[in-house]
């Protein structure tokens, strides 16, 4: 055995001792010592360098230390196309196509925790196959209007169901090594003034609906970064919120994660940096200036911030925690070394989709069995709507994707009518543009529906497909809606149809509520929010009953605009005077406020209708370790099978007059063969029980004698059992 050369000798114990040294560098490692050993050999300006964007979706690694930078990009539907290094202008790959997925309140609307989990482990698999470390969403904002026009990215207007949804997503997701970013946190509600609208609302309504699906998602899923909003509250913006960020996020609920700013959201140095601000995404640089003009060095946490510690002005601790934030954001992710290799555009991703997309659907109406269709029961079969054709992932803001293939609904009908089929467009809506309204020509409009008109005279079936889409002022990201009726003439191109053929179903796209004047006069009413690229399948298949419709309204759909909770406070509770916004209606949000108003919806929270029917027994309560256990036996009446989500309420049984009557506390979703009964278990805890005592700023029980409620939705109880503590 040759003996070593004192060269040689010299060089393998320096590397040794110098591989030793670099804990950070070591996987195996506890995170906190990498994090400590990182940041102990990092000076002032590399610190300061992992605090802001050096691109328009990456922020800095340490280059010297061999630390990777983040790659950040829109989600939660799907990965966003390649942007150019420093401009919103599309970088034109070629190898950037992706698998589109359902909306959040499609994802919603299944009630279905294990396709939550589907969903977050399918996504985050098409983000780490394009290298991307954070997925910016999902989003679990509370769809307080119908008029918010990126209501479609949340999960409804319940905490409780965006909370129990959103855990096994983020949990999915970032097993795989890809962080989510929850956002936008807190009160971002309205696209209407969203950059400078200051939003005030009661402590207890922050708590008891606001904030909860985030803490869920920080107690249970440990999310690893969440994106904070631009609006204000208490004043200042939320994304450099002392109160909120620190105060709540950071030291109340004791979460080790980074923030991000919303792209734009930070406006001062000394606010973001003592407010809770880690990672400063987008300021300034916009694309439309140039980069020697404003670097990504003169963001307010870059050379600004860097001043202030200089100086002195500013504590070294204070930028070394967040400096901590960011590194373990990193090892979590970019240097994870479980992080999955992924895949894009998978045929499992597209299997999720579809099934994420039928079990979302929404039967509202089906007057007569009309559904499920079937093709040797119709001669001539004339689909009438713009949505039958038109793209659903384009448009839409930051969620706009760049898909491989997309099936449409009309595509997919051929397969089943074949010749027997006919199309009429029936409207035009215009381009998807982001920050106008695209003009649109009457005298088109007005063509296209005489045509739709002159072909349904010949059919004995119409199938018509619109709704909203993904256009400004309609489902899109910078702007609300601008009324409650559809838009285009559709209320009225849906009526003079309903007058020539009773055979008529209606199929609706949209993330929100809308009017229906024409409700009575059609045979069948079905919603599907945004399916993806899956969506004619998915639709098909729910039409002609090879898929038993499941999904269950996460929102409240309203008879007339009026009879939402908020507006008959005026203006100031939407979309605010001043710049200001009051959230009067306190807890009473959705089916909370329509039960206190005693006023009667088009469609309840909860809703659902079903191929088959359920019948319910009679729900028993036993108290078990961490509170009661509720069980009840469903059975499947019906000769199809089918599922069924029972839902579970609790109010007090002498409600208070500031209090909800119930409120969502648990649900489960059970799959039922025709004439089989299963039990459904469900829990409610004594956390579940408590409200938010403004006087001393803490949780409280306000009774001790409640009533669980079992039921189809939250107007379709089907049995009460009273306990108490």
């Amino acid at each position: 055995m040759m003996k070593k050369g004192p060269i040689l000798a010299m060089i393998t114990m320096l590397t040794t001792m110098n591989a030793t040294a670099q804990v950070y560098l070591d996987p195996q490692a506890p995170l906190e010592q990498r994090v400590e050993d990182a940041l102990s050999r990092m000076p002032l300006h590399e610190k300061i360098k992992v605090l802001h964007a050096q691109s328009k979706f990456t922020s800095a690694g340490v280059p010297r230390l061999g630390i990777r930078q983040l790659n950040m990009d829109d989600g939660p539907h799907g990965v966003r196309e390649e942007l150019e290094w420093n401009t919103w202008s599309p970088a034109g790959w070629t190898n950037d196509y992706i698998v589109a997925f359902p909306s959040l309140t499609c994802l919603a609307a299944t009630w279905n925790r294990d396709l939550a989990r589907l969903y977050g482990h399918s996504v985050s698999e098409e983000f780490a196959f394009r290298g991307k470390d954070i997925m910016l969403g999902p989003g679990v904002n509370i769809q307080r209007t119908p008029l918010n026009g990126r209501a479609f990215e949340y999960m409804g207007e319940d905490p409780v169901l965006a909370g129990e949804m959103v855990v096994p997503y983020i949990q999915a997701a970032q097993q795989n090594g890809i962080a989510c970013c929850l956002k936008h946190f807190v009160l971002n509600d309205q696209e209407t003034d969203r950059f400078a609208v200051n939003v005030n609302v009661s402590e207890r309504a922050l708590r008891e609906v606001y904030l909860y699906p985030f803490k869920k998602a920080v107690d249970e899923a440990h999310v690893y970064t969440i994106m904070g909003s631009y609006n204000l509250w208490q004043g200042t913006h939320c994304c450099q919120n002392d109160a909120l960020l620190n105060g709540i996020l950071k030291d109340e609920w004791g979460w080790d994660g980074a923030v991000v700013s919303d792209w734009g959201g930070v406006t001062d140095t000394h606010e973001a940096a003592t407010g809770g601000m880690d990672i400063e995404m987008g300021t300034g640089t916009d694309g439309k200036i140039r980069e020697s003009e404003f670097t990504y060095d003169d963001y307010y946490l870059g050379r600004p911030f860097e001043k202030l510690i200089e100086e002195g002005r500013l504590p070294m601790s204070l930028l070394d925690d967040k400096v901590r934030r960011v590194l373990r954001t990193i090892f979590r992710t970019a240097m994870n070394p479980r992080k999955v290799i992924g895949s894009q555009c998978s045929e499992a991703h597209y299997d999720a989709c579809r099934q994420i997309g039928e079990e979302g659907i929404v039967l509202l109406r089906n007057e007569k069995g009309i559904l499920p269709l079937e093709a040797a029961d119709y001669q001539h079969v004339l689909v009438v709507g713009e949505n039958a054709t038109r793209s659903l992932t384009l448009g839409g803001g930051s969620s706009e994707l760049k898909t491989l293939r997309d099936i449409s609904p009309l595509e997919a009908l051929k397969d089943v009518f074949g010749q027997q089929m006919d199309y009429a467009q029936g409207y035009t809506s215009g381009r998807a543009l982001y920050d106008h309204v695209d003009h649109v020509d009457p005298a088109e409009n007005a063509r296209l529906k005489a045509e739709a008109l002159e072909k349904a005279r010949a059919a004995d079936l119409v199938i018509y497909i619109g709704g909203l889409n993904k256009n400004h002022r309609q489902d899109c990201e910078n702007g609300d809606r601008e009324s409650y009726d559809l838009s285009f003439g559709q209320n009225e191109l849906i009526a003079e149809l309903a007058r020539l053929q009773k055979n008529i179903v209606v199929v609706m796209f949209g993330g929100n509520p809308y009017a229906m004047p024409w409700l009575q006069q059609v045979a069948a009413l079905v919603h599907c929010w945004y399916l993806g690229s899956e969506a004619g399948t998915a639709l098909t298949n729910v039409l002609t009953g090879q898929v038993n419709p499941s999904g269950k309204l996460p929102v409240t759909f309203a008879k007339r605009y009026e009879d939402y909770p908020y507006v008959k406070y005026g203006a100031e509770a939407y979309p605010g005077v001043g710049k200001q916004v009051y959230y009067r209606e306190g807890v009473f949000v959705g089916y909370r406020g329509f039960e206190k108003d005693k006023s009667q919806p088009l469609f309840p929270f909860g809703y659902g209708l079903s191929y088959t029917t359920f019948k319910y027994g009679k729900p028993a309560l036993t108290p078990d370790a961490d509170g009661w256990t509720v069980t009840v036996d469903v059975t499947n009446t019906g000769s199809r099978e089918g599922r069924e989500t029972v839902q579970l309420y609790v109010g007090e049984q002498m409600p208070q007059a500031d209090n909800p009557v119930k409120q969502l506390k648990d649900f489960v979703k059970l799959s039922l063969k025709p004439g089989e009964t299963r039990t459904a278990t469900m829990h409610i805890t004594k956390e579940d029980l408590q409200t938010w005592d403004e006087q001393q700023h803490r949780w409280t029980l306000m009774s001790d004698r409640f009533r669980a409620y079992v039921g189809a939705s939250s107007a379709d109880i089907r049995g009460k059992v009273d306990f108490s503590l």
